[in-house]
């Protein structure tokens, strides 16, 4: 009951940090940044908060109902999957995240297999083999899901806040009443909340598909079945109700094949499974009998223990949420400073490893990059997820099958149905374009666009370009089992990236607004180049100094310096700052921060 209960609502509590300050509290609640941080940028963050907490309580309930009547008809479906099937679910993933993209949607399905040939790094599976490892040992279990969203997302708004000079939230909170109102938008979209949260529950019975993968498919919904998709990335509130409802709902499915077949669908269900062994419980049909010779019983408690346990999380969020609100009016110049504290506390808790700080450098940089150039991330995350399923099923289909496994009905409807997904936008988009470019304005349209322009965009996706061919060439020495996945997701992406060189250097990036209208472009270069110089002090200071000095003396020098706040706020904001991280990570979780570099010259 503790296991599961805490377990049930911690995508619910991670939702909380992603909305407020674009840091995701879990790796599940990354895709209610989208529109969630959007939302409290714009003054909703009450409204947004209201929303995810109601439809994350929805998708709760939905799971536990899910998982109290579908365990007994379940197993039919799962044992009807093979392999191949599942390779082929991994694709449409990729393809559903990918049509975010709108026009860009080639883009998409170039970070898509960007993503999946990340998951690549580290030692393969079965050969043993090093793959992108470049001799660091740290990099033998691969890149870790956490500092790359942290780095994705969360340098990216920092920046921009630095930026704009702002709080985070532009415009004025509302009171209780946007929380009111975001509860409402629940049960004004419920039928999205509940298609959302049946997707949720049922992927995650394919195990490896957790919510770290249901999150973005729930919002590909979201966006695919919306008459109008224009509000999407921009704040609009069902970019928010989709991914709420199937991050809760994520865990019943996840149940439903812990409990009925013994297979762990997720990390968190294998130490769940783990708990049951050492108290004697065997998974398994024992679990879907009655007493007394079987657990149904205990079965059908996992239901409550769901149920109330999210009741209990979401009463308590309510009660906190104004003060949780009013956070996003607190000025960037006090708030930046503990958000980077955060971000690099964030990236090394998860392995105890100071070289995931180096990896929430070069992603922040590249998740910043991609963001300028218009290149969406997403993809790249849900192939990062998905990359060690796909490449275990493509081998063992190639394995026991051959290329026979291409002809199966299973793979060639999943296949069908992913390229409807992928094209079908793409020629709506055209349709659409072609009906508002029928004007007196198309010919010239048509002229300003002809002819060669290498600019910033160009550029970008030829070091793409690069960097995928120089990953094919190093993996020629890999062998047939750890080569097979990198050259059938490499070959196709390399190709496609050839293709979208050739549309940046034949059509010029058209301009967008970027919101810095109103700032000076010699401000924003100055106050880019400030935020970037401090995000790498902090790092500096983290990895010279350790943790426990470089954080209060980073947060008093940000604040007084940069901040330009007075010496009362100055010196009380980095006391108490520095009170909670040394009792909490310290004291209480004793938390092995690395020893810092100075130290090593006076030993």
């Amino acid at each position: 009951a503790f296991l599961l209960g805490m377990t049930a609502v911690t995508a619910t509590t991670g939702d909380i940090t992603s909305v407020l300050f674009s840091v995701p509290g879990e790796p599940t609640t990354a895709s209610t940044i989208v529109d969630g941080h959007t939302m409290a940028r714009n003054g909703e963050a009450g409204r947004a908060l209201g929303a995810v907490l109601m439809s994350s309580l929805v998708g709760a309930l939905f799971a536990a109902i899910a998982l109290a009547i579908a365990i007994p008809v379940i197993r039919p479906l799962v044992l009807s999957f093979g392999s191949p099937e599942f390779f082929m679910l991994a694709l449409l993933g990729i393809s559903f995240v990918a049509s975010l993209s709108g026009e860009d949607q080639l883009k998409g399905i170039i970070a898509g297999g960007m993503g999946l040939l990340l998951a690549t790094i580290g030692l393969d599976p079965i050969s043993g083999i090093q793959r992108y490892t470049f001799g660091q040992l740290f990099l033998w279990d691969g890149i870790g899901l956490v500092p790359i969203t942290i780095g994705f997302y969360a340098i990216p708004e920092t920046i921009e806040l630095a930026v704009l000079g702002t709080s985070i939230a532009k415009q004025e909170v509302g009171k209780l009443g946007g929380v009111l109102e975001g509860v409402k938008d629940t049960f004004r979209h419920f039928w999205l909340v509940i298609r959302c949260s049946a997707l949720g529950c049922f992927i995650a019975i394919i195990p490896g598909m957790g919510a770290a993968t249901t999150q973005w498919l729930a919002y590909a919904h979201a966006v695919q079945s919306s008459p109008n998709k224009e509000g999407f990335g921009k704040g609009d509130v069902r970019g928010v109700l989709g991914p709420g409802a199937a991050n809760n709902s994520t865990l019943g499915g996840s149940l439903i094949t812990t409990i009925a077949f013994g297979v762990p669908a997720s990390v968190v269900m294998a130490i769940l499974l783990g708990a049951f062994i050492i108290q004697g419980i065997v998974p398994g049909p024992d679990m879907l009998i009655p007493p007394p010779k079987g657990k149904l019983d205990l079965t059908f408690s996992f239901v409550w223990v769901i149920i109330l346990s999210n009741i209990i999380t979401v009463a308590i969020c309510f009660l906190f949420l104004r003060p949780l609100a009013k956070v996003t009016q607190v000025r960037g110049g006090i708030i930046i400073p503990l958000i980077l504290v955060l971000i690099y506390l964030g990236a090394y808790a998860e392995k105890n490893a100071f070289p995931d700080m180096v990896v929430v450098l070069l992603f922040g940089g590249l998740g910043w990059i991609m963001e300028k150039m218009e290149w969406p991330r997403p993809p790249v995350l849900l192939g990062l997820v998905l990359g060690p399923l796909a490449e275990n099923r493509l081998f063992l289909s190639t394995d026991n099958y051959g290329l026979s496994w291409t002809t199966r009905p299973g793979v060639l409807i999943i296949f069908a149905i992913t390229l409807f997904g992928i094209f079908y936008p793409v020629f709506k988009n055209r349709r659409e374009r072609r009906v508002a470019n029928a004007t007196d304005s198309a010919p010239v349209e048509k002229a300003r666009r002809s002819g060669v322009h290498f600019g910033p965009a160009a550029l970008f996706t030829l070091i793409i370009l690069t960097v995928m061919a120089v990953a094919l060439f190093q993996s020629r020495n890999f062998g047939f089992r750890a080569g097979l996945f990198p050259w059938v997701i490499g070959i196709p992406t390399l190709l496609l990236t050839l293709v979208q060189l050739a549309k940046d250097v034949t059509r010029p990036k058209e301009a967008h607004a970027t919101g810095h209208e109103a700032i000076s472009p010699e401000a924003v270069r100055y106050r880019t180049l400030s935020i970037i110089g401090w995000t790498l002090g902090c790092f500096l200071a983290i990895w010279l100094l350790g943790f426990s000095y470089a954080v209060p003396l980073f947060i008093f020098l940000y604040l007084k310096l940069e901040g330009r706040e007075g010496w009362l706020m100055t010196i009380a904001v980095t006391f108490f700052s520095w009170l909670f991280f040394y009792m909490l990570f310290e004291r209480m979780l004793n938390v092995p921060f690395p020893d810092p570099l100075l130290l090593s010259f006076f030993q």
